[in-house]
């Protein structure tokens, strides 16, 4: 990573102190009472139920695998890092990383490229993965190494492989992992071939957002798995059957990511006239867009969406078989579908 001097609008809250105000506070204890008041919350919110997926939660620090990140403001990014000469930028860095909201941990020109996903995000994900011991998970994105961490602490290492294209993302990655007490496999390679000389997997998890589901994914795959991918503004399920094919809806969940191999997905070309503004303001309609793009043009958009009765993402899904894949609306076999762009 560049040093803050070498990326414009970059900021850093490092402040200079005397030799007694440098002095670090038990990071060890005020981390631990930090994480576990993040646990606490995410079970308070529903965003954490299952046990497992709880103990992974508390025995993983946060912490080791975001030693800085970057905070937007105006004109830039304000970086907070573990080693901040200031006792109050530390306790900044700190508090930020056991919130419950996502971090970007690596620029490119400005714009993030890798990011720690928010963990309320992150334990809806792992829990709708519906895994089971003795799975063997890939998963697509390793970014700052925390996911794969609580994989491998609720499945074992030997049972988890994590992929990322930027060899100092993986190798930074492995090295907080191995801090953590985690050797799981750490691939540098491209996300969307997968990575088949590790399969067959159980379970596939993608944290970065998607145009497409890779063709090549249910194919590393064994029959009855379960591959969890962001697109467009949601989170697609699909079940691969013993044809070779990969069927499934969106979850409820909105879900935001950082594009997978910094190709940042379609953004929809709306053309306002004759849209109506509640539409517009519409949440619903806003995915329908964003999963249609470059397939419907926005004023057929809306004729689907009204017809439907504002239909939420649930009603929406994704099917792969072969070279061909489509989105749709209620039936994969029905009229409202739409093939999908190249990835």
């Amino acid at each position: 990573m560049r040093d803050e001097g070498g990326i414009a609008g970059i900021e850093d809250t490092g402040g200079a102190g005397g030799a007694e105000e440098s002095r670090r506070a038990d990071l060890p204890e005020r981390a631990r009472t930090l994480a576990r008041a993040l646990v606490r919350t995410l079970a308070a919110e529903g965003a954490l139920t299952d046990p497992a997926w709880r103990a992974a939660f508390e025995a993983t620090p946060r912490h080791l695998f975001v030693p800085q990140y970057y905070v937007p403001r105006v004109g830039g990014y304000v970086r907070r890092r573990h080693d901040d000469p200031d006792p109050l930028g530390r306790e900044r860095w700190l508090t930020g990383v056991y919130e419950d909201a996502p971090l970007t941990t690596r620029l490119d020109d400005g714009e993030p490229v890798s990011s720690s996903s928010q963990p309320s995000l992150m334990a809806m994900m792992l829990q709708d993965l519906e895994v089971r011991d003795g799975m063997d998970v890939l998963e697509i994105g390793t970014g700052t190494g925390w996911n794969a961490a609580l994989l491998a602490h609720r499945l074992g290492d030997a049972h988890v492989t994590t992929v990322d294209l930027d060899p100092e993302i993986t190798r930074e990655a492995r090295d907080r992992l191995a801090a953590a007490g985690h050797r799981p496999a750490v691939v540098t390679g491209d996300g969307t071939r997968g990575c088949p000389e590790r399969g067959p997997y159980d379970r596939i998890i993608a944290t970065c957002a998607l145009r497409t589901v890779p063709p090549g994914w249910p194919a590393q795959c064994r029959p009855g798995a379960r591959v969890l991918a962001p697109m467009a503004t949601g989170l697609v399920a699909l079940r691969v059957l013993d044809d070779g094919r990969a069927e499934g809806r969106f979850l409820a969940t909105p879900a935001y990511f950082v594009p997978l191999r910094g190709a940042a997905p379609p953004r929809p070309r709306i053309d306002p006239e004759g849209l109506p503004r509640d539409a517009l303001r519409n949440e619903s309609f806003g995915f329908l867009l964003a999963l249609t793009a470059d397939r419907l043009a926005p004023a057929a958009a809306y004729e689907v969406w009204r017809r439907a009765g504002r239909p939420d993402r649930t009603r929406y899904g994704v099917t792969v078989h072969g070279g061909s894949q489509w989105t749709w609306l209620d039936d994969p076999r029905g009229p409202d579908r739409w093939p999908s762009a190249p990835g």
